[in-house]
């Protein structure tokens, strides 16, 4: 992930940037698929319902809803095929052919073009993303048929507000500006973790690329493979949390079976997976059902008493991901990029050290 890229994420995540600019309206119910309720999701080997294969969550929906839709909980039929037609034209614009002679230094996307900011960000820098890399999805949310507006289920599809005294939740960045150590940049960066929030818990896409996942059941354990730095989360069933302090990376995870519906429960969060600031006392509880052949739903539950007044969450739906499996996701930025950084704050730091050295001389001399 180049810098670039994980910088423009902060404000796809927060601000709930959609394909385009669009006028919010009074929402239209759209009717709810009756098959969903009367599914009957297949078995596996092990006679539980059968979650396995390559699911996707790239969507157009963000996690927080834009402000000017309020408590509005779906877009409206207009909204949509706004939406989802300016995303075809993006990916059709960004396809076009690159003038071959253009200078190094030239913007990769003209004024006029019809990208989204954060997109334009990521392809600005050296060796960035033009559109024709980027596949964040180019369809609205739908679940139970209904086109959501958000993936974050309160009333106005924002995150609730903090308690009194509540510590402010932390600007998104990471490391950024800061040099002294790679422990200082962030996980994405490190390629240790990816990005956003894929791997979760709760999981989201990242708005960019590679929102895929694979599903794996066994008698005693669910794995859940995230494309993005190909992370896995191992899921024990019918287990018990573990009584140390020991934090691993995307927590310690516990499920049982309630009827079709698989639900896990996340406690032991690290602190550098935060969820908006939360961790320590972070539980995440996520359930998930087939609801169709080709659709598991997807809802969560986040909370921590120390932040929020009560528990709240959201809701989604995996689709299939479509014709392949995945495949490694070959991160480098930890193994060139980040060595380059930090090499070059320190020549930077050198040199600023020389130049301290040299002024109380040339004061001298010129006295």
């Amino acid at each position: 992930m180049h810098r670039a890229v994980i910088a423009a994420l902060g404000t796809l995540l927060l601000a709930g940037v959609a394909a385009a600019p669009i006028t919010a309206a009074a929402a239209e119910k759209v009717p709810a698929k009756a098959a969903t309720a009367s599914y009957k999701a297949p078995r596996n080997a092990f006679n539980q319902p059968d979650l396995s294969g390559f699911w996707s969550n790239a969507t157009l929906t963000p996690m927080a809803r834009r402000p000017q839709f309020k408590d509005q909980l779906n877009y409206t039929p207009e909204q949509v095929k706004e939406m989802e037609a300016n995303a075809a034209a993006e990916v059709e614009e960004g396809n076009e052919d690159t003038d071959p002679n253009a200078p190094a230094e030239a913007p990769k996307t003209p004024p006029s073009a019809n990208i989204r900011p954060e997109f334009a960000a990521a392809g600005g820098d050296v060796g960035g993303y033009n559109r024709g890399w980027l596949d964040p999805g180019s369809h609205v949310m739908r679940v139970n048929g209904e086109p959501r507006t958000s993936l974050i289920t309160t009333p106005n599809g924002q995150p609730p507000a903090r308690k009194a005294g509540a510590p402010p939740a932390p600007r998104f960045g990471g490391g950024m500006g800061s040099f002294d150590s790679y422990e200082s940049r962030s996980l994405g960066e490190r390629c240790i973790m990816s990005f956003g929030r894929n791997a979760g818990p709760p999981m989201f896409p990242n708005g960019f690329y590679n929102n895929n996942y694979q599903i794996v059941q066994t008698g005693d354990s669910v794995l859940i493979e995230v494309e993005m730095i190909h992370d896995l989360r191992i899921v024990r069933l019918n287990s018990k949390h573990r009584t140390d302090n020991v934090r691993p990376y995307m927590g310690d995870s516990i499920g049982w079976w309630e009827g079709d519906t698989l639900v896990v429960e996340t406690t032991h969060i690290p602190a550098n997976q935060h969820f908006m600031g939360s961790w320590k006392d972070l539980k995440v509880t996520e359930r998930f059902t087939r609801v169709g052949k080709n659709r598991l739903h997807y809802a969560f539950t986040v909370e921590d008493p120390t932040i929020w007044d009560k528990p709240w969450g959201g809701e989604y739906e995996f689709s299939p991901m479509g014709v392949g499996v995945i495949y490694e996701y070959a991160c480098h930025e930890g193994n060139y990029a980040l060595p380059g950084i930090l090499a070059g704050a320190r020549a930077e730091e050198a040199a600023k050290a020389e130049a301290a050295k040299a002024k109380p001389a040339a004061a001298g001399s010129s006295q």
